[in-house]
């Protein structure tokens, strides 16, 4: 940009910085949220409730297909095609 547009902008420069701080804490939020060990991490967890008896077959069997669909995604973000495809 020109330092004619800067200067225009300028005013705006706080509204910008914060759109770019809600950016990267989305970014980061969708890394953790997608992150395989994490993931894998809730899996064994809801194995062990499962065995632990605190929820039910059909409780566990939902919630394991959000973690899979979830597990799917990371594990395509980290190949590198960010379609969820692996």
């Amino acid at each position: 940009m020109g330092l004619l547009t800067e200067a225009l902008l300028l005013p705006f420069a706080p509204a910008r910085g914060s759109v770019w701080v809600i950016r990267q804490v989305i970014a980061e939020a969708e890394r953790q949220y997608y992150d395989p060990a994490t993931v894998r991490a809730e899996l064994a967890l809801l194995e062990r409730r499962l065995e632990e008896g605190e929820i039910t077959e059909e409780e566990f069997d939902r919630e394991e297909d959000a973690l899979l669909d979830r597990l799917e995604v990371g594990m395509g973000r980290t190949s590198g095609t960010g379609d969820g495809t692996a």
